[in-house]
C-alpha cells in the first residue's frame, strides 16, 4: 500500500461540525449546515463555511451568531439556591450543613464561583470550568451580581448617591453599580444593590457602614444569570442562553 493510500484509509479525525452542532441542541443537522454556510459558526475564533469541517468536542471552541456553546459533555454548570445556614464550602470537618452536601452524587470535581457567607441566601454558581470561575469572579471583568437585602429604615433619598459615589471602608473604597429602594415596611426597608465587588461580606459591611445593618440577605442574579422559582437548596444545569451569556460577560 503507497503512503498516499494510507493516508486515503485513515479514518478522519473529529466529527463533524454539523453533528456536533446538533449534539449540542443548537439546530438540527440540516438547519446546522445551513447555519455554516452563513458563515454564523466560529470555530476556535474561526469563521467556518465549509460543511466538511471536522472538530474535537472536547477542546473545540465554537460560537453559534457570537455566543458560545457548549459542546463539551465534560463541562458541568449549575446553579444552586444556596439556602441560610449552609456554609459555603465543600466539606466541614466539624460536620456542619455545607453545600457540598448538596452534590455528593455528582460525578467529577466541581467548585463554587465566589462564596456567599452563612447567613446570605441565592444564587451560587458551581462548575468545573476552572477559567470560567476566575475570571466570573475577578473584578476586572465587571461582573455584576444583583442582591435583595432587607435593611433597617428609614431609607434618605440620597442613599442611593452616596453609595453610588462611593463608601470607604476598611479595605478600600466601594461603589454599586445600581441601587433602587424596592419596599418600606414597619421600619424596615427591602432594597436591590448590584455591584460587581466580590470582597469578603461586602454588602453587609457595606449597608452597616452607611447606618442600614442587613438583616436578610440573598443573591438574585450573577450577570444575565438568575434565581426564578427555585425553592432554597435546588439545583438545576443552567440552560444554554445562561452558559452564552456567563462566557460572553467574561469574553471567552
Amino acid at each position: 500500500m503507497t503512503s498516499e493510500e494510507k493516508s486515503q484509509s485513515k479514518p478522519a479525525e473529529g466529527v463533524r461540525l454539523q453533528k456536533v452542532l446538533s449534539q449540542a441542541g443548537v439546530a438540527s443537522r440540516r438547519a446546522a449546515e445551513e447555519m455554516i454556510v452563513q458563515g454564523r459558526i466560529a470555530v476556535n475564533g474561526e469563521v467556518v463555511r465549509q460543511l466538511g469541517r471536522r472538530v474535537d468536542p472536547d477542546t473545540a471552541i465554537i460560537h453559534v451568531d457570537g455566543e458560545r456553546v457548549m459542546v463539551n459533555n465534560k463541562l458541568t454548570h449549575l446553579m444552586l439556591n444556596k439556602p441560610r445556614g449552609i456554609l459555603c464550602t465543600m466539606s466541614d470537618d466539624r460536620g456542619r450543613p455545607c453545600i457540598g452536601d448538596y452534590l455528593r452524587k455528582r460525578d467529577g470535581k466541581l467548585f463554587h464561583v465566589g462564596r456567599l457567607d452563612a447567613d446570605t441566601e441565592g444564587l451560587l454558581l458551581i462548575t468545573n470550568d476552572g477559567e470560567l470561575a476566575h475570571r466570573l469572579m475577578h473584578p476586572s471583568y465587571r461582573v455584576l451580581k444583583t442582591y435583595m437585602a432587607e435593611v433597617l429604615g428609614p431609607i434618605p433619598k440620597n442613599l442611593g448617591r452616596q453609595l453610588r459615589d462611593g463608601v470607604e471602608l476598611s479595605d478600600g473604597l466601594v461603589k454599586v453599580d445600581r441601587f433602587k429602594l424596592v419596599d418600606v415596611h414597619e421600619g424596615r426597608a427591602l432594597v436591590e444593590l448590584v455591584l460587581h465587588e466580590g470582597r469578603k461580606r461586602i454588602v453587609r459591611r457595606l449597608m452597616k457602614q452607611v447606618g442600614h445593618p442587613v438583616q436578610r440577605l440573598v443573591r438574585t442574579a450573577i450577570g444575565d444569570v438568575r434565581l426564578t422559582n427555585e425553592r432554597p437548596g435546588a439545583i438545576r444545569p443552567l440552560n444554554r442562553k445562561e452558559i452564552g451569556s456567563l462566557y460572553r460577560a467574561v469574553g471567552m
